[in-house]
């Protein structure tokens, strides 16, 4: 046991870097598509964490091994989409990321589960799933 709890205050040494930007580029879906209130506060709210430069991050993200999870999920997130690099997409794959986007959130893929089973607030009642499916579509018929 006391080996368990070395471990557990050893590993703490070995910090994660932090998704943390104070600023909203140019190039930010917000910014670039004029996106309405409502539905920015729903995206803001529901994917904003794991798919931009700028994570709220709860308590425990300084809590090993923690830490290095919530890393590792908001890196694949903005490998996958980084709604701040928004405007240096091409129109290909914009279409593309709002296809997926609807599709995901269609089929209760986004948000995660794991990522609503602590943010509730992040989990999309019935009309914001309706209002940002029927925002996004228009959008992606705009393109």
């Amino acid at each position: 046991m006391f080996v368990l709890l070395l471990g557990f205050v050893g590993i703490q040494f070995f910090p994660t870097s932090q998704n943390q930007s104070n600023t909203i580029p140019k190039t930010d879906f917000i910014l670039v598509n004029d996106v309405p209130k409502q539905v920015e506060r729903i995206i803001t709210t529901s994917c904003y964490d794991c798919h931009s430069n700028n994570t709220d991050y709860p308590w425990y993200n300084k809590v090993q091994p923690v830490a290095w999870f919530l890393e590792d999920h908001v890196t694949h997130g903005k490998e996958e989409l980084n709604f701040n690099e928004w405007a240096d997409y091409s129109n290909r794959r914009k279409n593309s990321k709002l296809k997926s986007i609807i599709s995901q959130i269609e089929n209760g893929e986004m948000p995660l589960w794991s990522y609503t089973l602590i943010h509730r607030e992040a989990k999309l009642l019935e009309d914001e799933r309706n209002t940002v499916l029927d925002w996004v579509s228009k959008l992606k018929d705009s393109l």
